[in-house]
This record gives structure tokens, sequence and C-alpha cells, in this order.
């Protein structure tokens, strides 16, 4: 379970993904100011970080991938994948990085594709109970096993499209433009939000 605050970002995400996505190689372009498609989370069951996957788009352009991370405080050797810092008006200051160089969201990701573990349900406390969010948009696994190997690492980030994730127990390979299947061995993620059918989304291989 994703426990969410009704909160106040400074930058907020897509001000943050604005200036940082011309400069990915997988970046495809589009006019206009970055708009959320929809969004889906994921547990870290150490409960310290925000686990979560954007998907956006630039006025026509195609609909990218981008997930993050959220730390209170920096993630040792990741300098590389720092996004930039937000104040949250709860929180206070949080580090926002691309997950794809956290092995936090490696993990999690495995988990999803390789166990089925699904994304988390999200709620907001209110006066004391616990409010859910309707999710933006639906995730299922394709060729997932009974289990998941725990990720401690990871070892290599490829970051083109898909941007592969070599762990010290799986690799991952997450899509950065959504569209065709290109048909990568292994188990793999899907998702769908309204008007539009499933679209992979990420695949995985236990090592």
């Amino acid at each position: 379970m994703a426990l969410l605050h009704r909160a106040e970002l400074r930058p907020t995400k897509l001000e943050l993904l604005a200036p940082w996505l011309p400069g990915r190689p997988w970046f495809a372009g589009g006019d206009g100011p970055v708009e959320r498609v929809a969004a889906y989370r994921f547990d870290d069951p150490a409960g310290e970080v925000g686990v979560e996957t954007i998907l956006v788009r630039l006025g026509a352009g195609p609909v990218h991938q981008v997930p993050l991370t959220y730390r209170g405080s920096p993630l040792t050797g990741a300098e590389r994948w720092l996004v930039g810092t937000c104040e949250h008006s709860v929180l206070g200051r949080r580090w926002v990085y691309d997950a794809c160089g956290d092995p936090v969201y490696a993990d999690a990701l495995a988990r999803a594709i390789l166990a089925d573990g699904g994304q988390a349900e999200e709620h907001f406390e209110v006066d004391g109970r616990l409010e859910r969010r309707a999710a933006s948009m639906s995730i299922a696994a394709d060729g997932a096993g009974a289990d998941a190997p725990r990720v401690r690492t990871v070892e290599r980030v490829e970051d083109g499209d898909p941007t592969r994730v070599v762990a010290d127990t799986v690799e991952l390979s997450v899509l950065r433009r959504l569209g065709a299947d290109p048909g990568l061995p292994g188990a793999r993620l899907t998702g769908g939000w309204q008007g539009q059918a499933p679209l992979p989304l990420a695949y995985a291989v236990a090592r």
C-alpha cells in the first residue's frame, strides 16, 4: 500500500521533468508542456522509498515511461540518475531519481513481473482513516512464475530504449517510448489506461 500525502511539491514532478527529459538519449520530443497521462506505483517493503512510474507526453509526441524514486536523503553513488530535488510540504526535501538506477525500483519491478506482484494501492489518510485513490491505470504480468529473486544491487544500466538494467539477480528491460511490442525474451509487464488497450511496459529475466 502506498500512503500518500495531500501536500504541495515545489517544484512539481512535471516541472522537474521538463528540463531533464530533453537530455535523455531515449527522448523522442514533442511540442508543448509535459503532460501526465497516467501513473502506477510499487511498494517499498521497507517503507522508505517512494516508487512511482509516470507516463508523460509532450503535445502530440509519443507517450514516454518515466520511473521515479523519491528519497529522504541522497542515494550513494547515484548522482548520474538524479533528476532533481523538491520540497515536500509534509516530508521536507526529497531527492528524485530516475528509478532505473535505484535498486529499490529494480527489486519492485522484478517482483511485479516475475511474481505478478501487482501495483500498490494508493491511499490518503483523512481524519484518521484511509481513503483509497482510484488508480489511473492498471498493470498485469504475462509469464510470471511463483517467486522472484530479491534484488540488492544494480550492476549496470544501459540508458537506451529499452533501458536495460542489469542487477545482481535479474535483468530488466524498461520500455521508454510506449507502442509496439519489441518481443523481448522473459516475462512481460503490460499496462493500460482509459482509452488505451494494454501496452508492453517492461520485461524481466532471472539471472
